[in-house]
């Protein structure tokens, strides 16, 4: 890929993420939410596995999830200059909007209608991360060991508070396990 592709590309990336940036309410998941309706379902660039691997590795690293994802699917797309591309894509809409609101952060703190309009998008934020889980496990799990280790998993976090590290450790090492089970599987199915 020549530079001036791979110019056009980021420049379209930067597009698509200021995109994502603007029109994205909830934080990470809805971008996510957005990235699968583009990449997944419309344009075909990505698998839900493909994403859901992005998604995973974000959300691993240190940082910011969507910072994380959006750095990873530019690289993958067009080297550092599409992660670049996306980084300042998905940062440059809040930044500006923080920046109008903290410039008139004293008209809106004690204003009735801005936190009944608040209170509505939370709500409505809601659904959209539902959706964003919902299509990252919608055909994520190649094996049916891999739906126990998410439900040991998702107990291990939520009833006992397992840090998230040790949870990516116990799903890699059964990812392993598993793969190796089922690599054996068909190596003496075949034979």
């Amino acid at each position: 890929m020549t530079f001036t592709e791979k110019l056009k590309k980021a420049l379209r990336l930067f597009a698509d993420f200021i995109q994502f940036g603007v029109f994205t309410f909830g934080g990470g998941w809805s971008i996510i939410a957005q990235m699968q309706r583009r990449y997944v379902e419309k344009e075909k660039r990505l698998t839900p596995e493909e994403l859901l691997d992005l998604t995973s590795l974000g959300r691993s690293l240190p940082g910011t999830m969507v910072g994380n994802v959006a750095m990873l699917y530019g690289y993958r797309e067009c080297g550092v200059l599409g992660g670049v591309a996306c980084i300042f894509g998905i940062a440059l809409p809040p930044l500006v909007i923080l920046s109008i609101i903290t410039v008139c952060y004293s008209a809106f703190r004690d204003n009735e209608w801005v936190a009944a309009a608040m209170s509505g998008v939370r709500a409505a934020v809601v659904p959209i991360i539902f959706s964003a889980a919902v299509g990252l496990l919608k055909g994520t799990f190649k094996f049916p060991p891999c739906v126990a280790v998410f439900v040991i998993t998702l107990v291990l976090y939520l009833a006992f508070g397992l840090s998230c590290v040790y949870l990516v450790i116990i799903g890699a090492v059964c990812g392993l396990i598993i793969s190796e089970i089922y690599e054996r599987r068909g190596k003496s199915e075949r034979k």
